[in-house]
């Protein structure tokens, strides 16, 4: 009735429309579709079976299970009453002052009324007098958050007596609770919405930085390397001259330095804007192969099955090129270098194993050496800057894979990555 719908404090509805507002349940859109209930509507009837929502058919289960023909999800925000899915009828809104759920969703009780024209708390509702429906049968279960939020309730009326039993009753109560793990999940689904558009914003503000700290070093840096150049090519200044070792070592410094800038800002770019389409594993290893000077073929350092791969073609070529540079960086001194780039492919996508029977890395390092920045400074290693195995897990996971280290049979490293298949 009105004036007696349970209310709250004013600072209790500010959290209530806040908390409604984080589990996505205040949009303006849906709820400029909803039109008052009892009102005429045509909303939902372009809705198709396939296009219904969980939500949907859980109260077409819960009318069906108490044996009446109506049944809806309540949303109670501060001054309204929001139905965000029905069965028997349009979904609407009205004001809380009316909302007959609303009475009672606040006391954490299932509430069940056989008629409700001869219950005290109904019976000069409009819900109930006709000025609305005239409700006689209602039931209504809160729906409860494990954190004690209320959102509404899960509610089963008829406009004729009824009496369902207790079985029904638990029925009900359990079907409140897959309709609040809906919900709860519909809330986590946008607190990772929020989270991942983070993500990008940040990411996307890492690789400006790291374009512009990079940019701005490396223009100073080539400065110096350039003068290193001339002073090497100075005939004033033979090999023996003792300055002649210190513009070496400044020139070998300047290099790692430049290598390194642009292993950061190559770090810092992966996981940007992706353009996967149909790749050649072989042809892409075969380019990589030609550009750092491996033999390739069959019998020969390099091998490669062949696989369509759904990937970006430009950060597959950077992935191979930085894992086949470790196979020759890290190769064993005791054997000719061999690399074999397998591919197993099936309905969830291609895993794509490169071996090598190099140096290997001991099992307590295969996780430690996928973090940027991480080098094992083992004796006979040539040079890097520890972000060669980071920067290709990164682009691995951009493409919805992953990236793991085993050890190859007789020796040496696999690197096993996963691609998805193509959607």
């Amino acid at each position: 009735m009105k004036g007696t719908s349970a209310r709250t404090l004013p600072e209790q509805d500010g959290d209530r429309q806040a908390a409604l507002q984080a589990y996505g349940l205040l949009g303006d859109r849906e709820v400029s579709a909803l039109p008052p209930v009892g009102g005429p509507s045509h909303y939902g009837t372009a809705r198709t079976d396939a296009a219904r929502s969980a939500l949907d058919n859980l109260v077409d289960l819960a009318a069906k299970l108490c044996h009446v023909p109506f049944s809806v999800v309540n949303v109670i925000t501060a001054d309204q009453q929001r139905q965000i899915a029905a069965s028997g009828v349009e979904p609407g809104i009205c004001s809380r002052e009316d909302s007959m759920c609303a009475r009672v969703f606040l006391t954490r009780e299932t509430t069940v009324v056989s008629d409700a024209s001869t219950d005290p708390r109904f019976a000069n509702n409009p819900f109930v007098t006709g000025e609305i429906a005239r409700v006689r049968f209602y039931a209504s279960v809160p729906l409860e958050t494990a954190s004690g939020f209320v959102l509404g309730s899960l509610c089963v009326f008829s406009d004729a007596p009824a009496n369902p039993g207790p079985e029904q009753i638990h029925m009900l109560e359990l079907l409140a609770q897959q309709t609040v793990e809906l919900l709860e999940l519909q809330h986590r689904t946008l607190q990772l919405n929020v989270a991942l558009d983070e993500v990008r914003r940040s990411n996307a503000k890492l690789g400006e930085f790291a374009g512009r700290v990079s940019h701005d070093l490396r223009i100073p840096l080539t400065t110096i390397l350039g003068y290193v150049e001339l002073s090497e090519d100075d005939p004033d200044m033979p090999p023996e001259h003792p300055a002649a070792e210190y513009v070496q070592l400044i020139g070998a410094s300047g290099r790692r330095m430049l290598a390194m800038l642009e292993d950061v800002l190559d770090y810092s770019k992966v996981g940007g804007a992706l353009h996967p389409q149909p790749v050649s594993l072989r042809g892409a290893a075969a380019d990589v192969a030609r550009d750092l000077g491996i033999p390739f073929g069959a019998g020969a350092t390099l091998d490669s099955d062949d696989a369509q791969l759904h990937a970006d073609p430009l950060q597959l070529r950077a992935l191979l090129q930085n894992l086949l540079a470790n196979s020759l960086n890290y190769r064993s001194p005791e054997r000719p270098l061999e690399i074999r780039i397998t591919a197993v492919s099936n309905y969830h996508g291609t895993a794509v194993l490169v071996a090598d029977n190099g140096k290997g890395i001991r099992p307590e390092d295969r996780q430690r050496v996928l973090e940027p920045l991480v080098r094992l400074h083992r004796d006979g290693d040539g040079p890097g800057s520890g972000l060669g195995l980071a920067t290709c897990r990164r682009i691995a996971q951009a493409h919805g894979g992953d990236l793991t280290l085993t050890e190859s049979l007789g020796g040496g490293t696999t690197v096993v990555l996963t691609f998805p298949a193509a959607p």
